[in-house]
């Protein structure tokens, strides 16, 4: 990937068409549901969309929006408290492939770019079972002795 892959993908606007049709994609597909389940569990979508491109134009090379707004791009940190499964990871991934689609961006950059998404995705799945409760804590088990 480039140093400006945000110039390779068209600029701001480029970027900004593609976090939208990303959204977009999540509003309506069904691969989407359980992404906006978490989203609305959040700050919401509206504010998700505006986000995302923050940081996916620092990320990509540009303007460090997210960086100037939160102090940190640390995208661990972002999502601590968020569950996320295998499925949620392949699901976003799925949404963003048909807004780079959708957009008409193509080519090795671009398929390096969808190799570090699935990197990242992958990176961000965790056992939370509830929202910022480990998996080990979601539902303790019943220690008291059993009457059979």
């Amino acid at each position: 990937m480039s140093d400006r892959m945000v110039d390779t993908l068209g600029g701001e606007t480029a970027l900004r068409s593609l976090v939208e049709d990303f959204y977009d994609f999540i509003e309506v597909l069904p691969e989407g549901e359980n992404l906006r389940k978490l989203h609305l569990r959040g700050h919401g979508l509206a504010h998700v969309r505006e986000e995302q491109f923050n940081f996916l134009s620092g990320f990509l090379g540009g303007r460090r929006y997210y960086m100037e707004k939160h102090g940190h791009m640390d995208l661990r940190r972002m999502h601590t408290h968020v569950p996320i499964s295998v499925q949620d990871a392949e699901d976003w991934l799925t949404c963003m492939d048909r807004a780079l689609e959708k957009n008409g961006m193509a080519g090795p950059e671009v398929d390096r770019l969808r190799a570090t998404f699935r990197k990242i995705c992958m990176m961000l799945v965790n056992d939370l079972k509830e929202w910022g409760v480990p998996g080990d804590m979601a539902a303790p088990a019943d220690k008291s002795p059993r009457k059979h």
